[in-house]
């Protein structure tokens, strides 16, 4: 993608419709049994410093069922409830509040504007809530999350049990919202598709940037704020996790997030980076060299990593169980490793033993969507999970030989590789979402020929 068509005015960010959020409660709803309640709160303002907090961040549970951005909330889903089933606890309007943070939604407006069927203050949660569990069975609930509210969630149930001799029946049973909730989350619709799109190619023009701007004497840091700018040119604030930017032997630690050093002529460059938007995750790894050109080895190694991420991408289809990408791509890393002599044996017994860990420590990919380690299952009664329509994960292979691995050739240590893309699973095989991004040793290349 050209610089050019990066300046174009960008688009309007895809949102999820209202409605679809509605339609996800009505789907966990249907999964509930009879007499049961679910309960799920906001998530907390995290303090960063002193009487500073870092931006807010929704759930990503909450936020799936709602849409609704605030803290200090707490849905609540009963089946069968006369008055309605979903109901959201939220803060009061406040001008004062307002005046210094921002407009709240309050309980009235939340009701039309997230066709909820009920809301009320937060304030009455204590009041209003044990007698919405009181008489039911079971409680969903995600236990274990979030102390506080767990105490707060005992309370209620505990105010119940004190009654029972008046005759109140407390809850007997408590069960992880998580398990259905997040099997809703692993397939994506086609509104979810269409956020994670557009996020995807937001980040693949930030990457692009990256390797337009990155020469010898720039720091790490230099190409993370080229990152970070044009994503947030795009509407995109956030970043989705913390940027990786290594250079030379930076990039054979896997989760490098100092970002200060400085770039080296001879050197590779790890970008592992991408955006947020509107919640959705977008994850890119790409790796370049300082210079603009690959050395001898360091092609090599690359061209074994993008054999194996291009042989896991082809087994992305329907019906291939989860780990059939991850075993394509360690064939092929470990084949290329016995050819490039950093390992000797047959290919097979090296896979067998994982003779290949010291150089492949990590698996191939994860689930992708609100969480950029999303949420879902990857083993179902034991056996890996078929994939299906719409799911998304990351196909992420790499290399990484140790500076202080005196076991190899000195041409091969300190150089780590990795490159990643997004992959949506569809009816007649699979999508690339972040295709944008060159990858290929001639396509890097030719793009860094044409810096400033």
């Amino acid at each position: 993608m050209s610089v050019a068509k990066a300046k174009k005015a960008r688009p309007e960010a895809p949102k999820i419709p209202v409605a679809e959020f509605r339609k996800r409660r009505e789907k966990l709803l249907a999964g509930m049994v009879p007499n049961s309640i679910a309960i799920l709160p906001a998530a907390s303002p995290v303090r960063r410093n002193r009487d500073t907090e870092y931006p807010y961040r929704q759930d990503s549970d909450f936020v799936y069922l709602t849409g609704f951005g605030e803290a200090e909330a707490i849905l609540v889903l009963v089946p069968g409830r006369e008055h309605g089933e979903s109901i959201l606890f939220c803060r009061e309007r406040d001008p004062e509040y307002e005046q210094w943070n921002g407009r709240l939604v309050g309980p009235e407006a939340a009701v039309e504007d997230y066709l909820l069927d009920d809301a009320f203050p937060i304030a009455d949660v204590d009041e209003i809530l044990p007698g919405l569990i009181e008489g039911r069975q079971r409680v969903y609930t995600s236990m274990g999350l979030d102390e506080k509210f767990d105490r707060q969630l005992m309370e209620w149930v505990n105010q119940i049990r004190s009654k029972v001799r008046s005759g109140a029946h407390p809850p007997g049973e408590f069960v992880a919202l998580q398990h259905g909730l997040h099997d809703l989350r692993l397939y994506k619709s086609a509104a979810e598709v269409k956020v994670m799109r557009r996020a995807a190619r937001i980040s693949a023009e930030a990457h692009i940037r990256a390797m337009q701007t990155c020469k010898p004497g720039l720091h790490e840091y230099d190409l993370e704020a080229e990152i970070q700018a044009h994503c947030m040119r795009q509407g995109a604030r956030f970043q989705a996790y913390p940027a990786i930017v290594g250079g030379g032997s930076n990039a054979c630690i896997l989760h490098y997030i100092d970002n200060m050093a400085k770039l080296k002529s001879g050197d590779l460059v790890l970008i592992d980076a991408g955006c947020e938007l509107d919640h959705y995750a977008s994850d890119i790894t790409r790796t370049f060299p300082v210079n603009g050109r690959f050395s001898k080895a360091q092609q090599a190694l690359y061209e074994v990593v993008l054999a194996a991420q291009e042989a896991a991408i082809a087994e992305s289809r329907p019906e291939q169980h989860w780990n059939h990408p991850h075993e394509a791509a360690v064939t092929v890393l470990t084949q290329g490793l016995v050819d490039l002599g950093l390992l000797s044996g047959e290919v097979n017994e090296l896979i067998e033993t994982q003779a290949y860990r010291p150089f492949y420590m990590h698996r191939t990919g994860h689930w992708l969507g609100l969480d950029v380690h999303d949420v879902g299952e990857y083993k179902v009664g034991g056996e890996w999970r078929v994939l299906e329509p719409g799911m998304v994960y990351t196909v992420e292979p790499g290399l990484y030989v140790s500076p202080d691995d005196d076991s190899v050739a000195a041409k091969w240590r300190g150089i780590g590789i990795r490159i990643e893309d997004d992959v949506l699973i569809t009816a007649k095989g699979h999508e690339v979402l972040t295709a944008d991004v060159p990858k290929s040793v001639s396509e890097i290349e030719a793009l860094m020929a044409g810096r400033q």
